[in-house]
């Protein structure tokens, strides 16, 4: 085995910390890799038609007969002459003597429709000779045992589909390039062809880098993740015409690594890895790829984000691309720079783009020097589309699901300002705003009434942004219902003192909120709400962690503590299960959350109130019959809210 490339004289030992090497932008990486790798199709095979689904055509294919190969009725009926039914009616049928054959699919003709005769004939079955048209069943009657009486006048050529009327001999059927699918195998079927020539479908090698990863369906160790990377990777080159081969998650050990990258290399037409392209100490995988094969490394950092650490080989002919660890970044990178170039290596065209016009409602701060991608999800005012920011961090990997699209902001901006007009390009073409859009607070009930609206066929867009931005959204015609639950210091109730007369408030579920913390600090343990929060407010030491402004749990907090900053104010996660896990980790002390919650990781809970989780609509909404079916829903999910430990009314 070689021996891993060593560092340049004065950057000290092989684990130090080095930089990216120069940035490059988005348009300067793609020429740079451009012109280093000419992709073109790696060569063409021969495949049946019952493996052809999902290949690329390799060739153009014309048709070598014709289709119908022969003249055929279309109707059930009776061939004959149009002229022997010239001038005929309803109320003046004319007789014909009926030919004794009677024609069905497969049968060839034996006897000529002769003047003043008419064959039966079924649909699919060959026009014979003489005839010119095919009376449908339904305008005839019987006229005697061997007569059939016309009541309607046809015209010449009704009802046949002449040989060659479908396709044609020598038509152009389909072009080079075309991906086969089901539409595409009837076509060829019909002609006749058992095998067509494909494009070879490029073999690439998915590795994923790290110590911390872990396979799904293993559990997972302290400090670790599961290995989300190698999966979606392997399922977007399908998307592109590739064939995967997975080699699993690498641990960053440097011998271990470059096994593994020779390998993959050696076998497969390109070689994707996913981490270790950063400057960390501990980042071994670029300096590998460095030493793989002329001419390497092409880029190694771009001014995106996300996706900066993108790093793009070239090694004795063969791609090998190095993509960021986090799954966001990976996508964003993969889709935008490197998925063309695999498309190219598939025979497949560029990637048909769609793009829409929306308004976004918030100010979105973004980088000098690099461009910024911005995951959104779709909704609709009365003026037309809305895009609200969906992302959570490069490291999240639902936002790809939840989000429509993305928007550009150009790295010479340093944000887009609230209601700018952005240009949106869509994920899948036939994006558009669901049935229903939830922008709220978030609760683990509201799934279970998403579950019963997608049983009744409706789709619902939940984005969770805290009660207040809820309320927002709604009065701004931006979405449908708006969850909240913010209490009222001066009653004491919920919710009630935020609708005005534009708004109507459909009662959900109460759900106890309550002071939590691991059921073996004494600070807590056994102890009232009031008697923890004062023993948590006066140790230095017990670290808090808050709710983020705008949300109801954060008004409840607030109202406790007061003017109090206790240590951990600043932590700010944006819901309650993040709260209950840097509790149950160690992480922090304290904080407020919802019962099932804690109750799921085995933490202490002391009650302190129950909130009412309600929503809010418009008095006049927009699609009445969606806030009924929500409505309904919302009484369907009874049985599993009440399973979730909430309480209806």
């Amino acid at each position: 085995m070689a021996e891993p490339p060593k560092p340049a004289s004065g950057q000290g030992a092989f684990t130090e910390q080095e930089q990216f090497l120069a940035i490059a932008t988005r348009e300067e990486a793609i020429a740079r890799f451009d012109a280093a790798f000419d992709a073109r199709p790696l060569g063409v095979e021969t495949v049946a038609l019952d493996v052809a689904p999902g290949r690329i055509l390799a060739a153009d294919l014309a048709a070598p007969i014709d289709t119908p190969p022969f003249d055929r009725s279309v109707v059930d009926g009776f061939a004959l002459r149009a002229a022997d039914a010239a001038g005929a009616s309803e109320g003046r049928p004319l007789v014909l003597a009926l030919n004794p054959e009677r024609l069905a699919c497969g049968t060839a003709p034996r006897l000529a429709v002769t003047p003043g005769t008419a064959t039966p004939i079924a649909t699919g079955a060959p026009i014979p000779r003489g005839a010119d048209c095919v009376v449908m069943i339904e305008h005839s009657e019987p006229a005697g045992a061997a007569g059939i009486a016309i009541r309607r006048a046809p015209a010449p050529g009704q009802n046949i589909a002449f040989a060659g009327s479908d396709i044609a001999r020598g038509q152009m059927l389909l072009h080079a390039g075309t991906r086969i699918g089901a539409r595409e195998i009837g076509m060829i079927a019909a002609i006749g062809l058992a095998a067509i020539p494909v494009f070879r479908r490029p073999r690439v090698a998915v590795i994923s880098t790290g110590d911390e990863l872990v396979a799904p369906g293993a559990p997972l160790r302290p400090a670790a993740i599961h290995d989300s990377n190698g999966p979606v990777i392997a399922a977007a080159l399908a998307e592109n015409g590739c064939v995967a081969v997975r080699h699993g998650a690498i641990p960053d050990d440097p011998a271990q690594l470059e096994a593994a990258i020779r390998a993959a290399h050696a076998d497969c037409d390109a070689v994707i890895l996913s981490g270790g392209s950063s400057k960390g100490a501990g980042d071994l995988t670029y300096r590998l790829v460095a030493g793989l094969g002329a001419p390497g490394i092409i880029v190694h950092g771009v001014a995106l984000k996300p996706g900066k650490p993108l790093c793009l080989a070239l090694a004795d002919g063969k791609p090998v691309i190095v993509l960021p660890g986090f799954p966001t970044s990976a996508m964003f990178t993969f889709h935008d720079i490197v998925a063309p170039v695999l498309r190219r290596m598939a025979g497949l065209p560029p990637r048909a783009e769609t793009r829409v016009s929306a308004r976004v409602p918030v100010r979105l701060v973004s980088e000098l020097g690099r461009d910024e991608f911005v995951m959104v999800a779709l909704t609709r005012d009365p003026d037309g589309l809305v895009a609200h920011p969906v992302g959570k961090g490069s490291g999240a990997v639902t936002a790809l699901a939840q989000a429509d699209g993305f928007l550009r902001i150009p790295a010479l901006a340093d944000s887009l300002p609230a209601g700018s007009a952005a240009e949106i390009t869509l994920f899948n073409r036939d994006a558009s705003p669901p049935d229903l859009t939830i922008i709220g607070s978030h609760c683990a009930g509201l799934d279970a009434v998403a579950a019963e609206l997608a049983r009744a066929g409706l789709g619902a867009r939940i984005l969770a942004i805290g009660s207040l931005g809820g309320l927002a959204a709604l009065r701004r015609g931006e979405c449908d219902i708006a969850p909240i639950h913010l209490l009222d210091p001066a009653t004491g109730r919920y919710n009630h003192h935020l609708i005005d007369t534009s708004l109507r408030l459909i009662p959900g579920w109460r759900r106890m909120q309550g002071l939590v913390f691991r059921p073996d600090d004494p600070r807590f343990s056994g102890k009232s709400v009031e008697a923890a929060l004062a023993a948590a407010l006066a140790d230095p030491e017990c670290l808090m962690v808050n709710r983020n402004p705008g949300a109801g749990t954060r008004v409840l907090i607030d109202s406790l503590i007061g003017a109090a900053r206790p240590p951990g104010h600043s932590n700010q996660p944006r819901a309650h299960h993040a709260v209950a896990a840097a509790i149950a980790q160690g992480r922090a002390d304290w904080g407020v959350a919802i019962e099932p919650v804690a109750r799921a990781l085995g933490l202490g809970f002391l009650p302190i109130a129950e909130e009412h989780y309600d929503f809010a609509v418009a008095a006049a909404p927009r699609a009445p019959a969606m806030i009924d079916a929500f409505e309904t829903a919302l009484a369907g999910a009874a049985p599993a809210l009440a399973a979730l430990g909430f309480r209806r009314g």
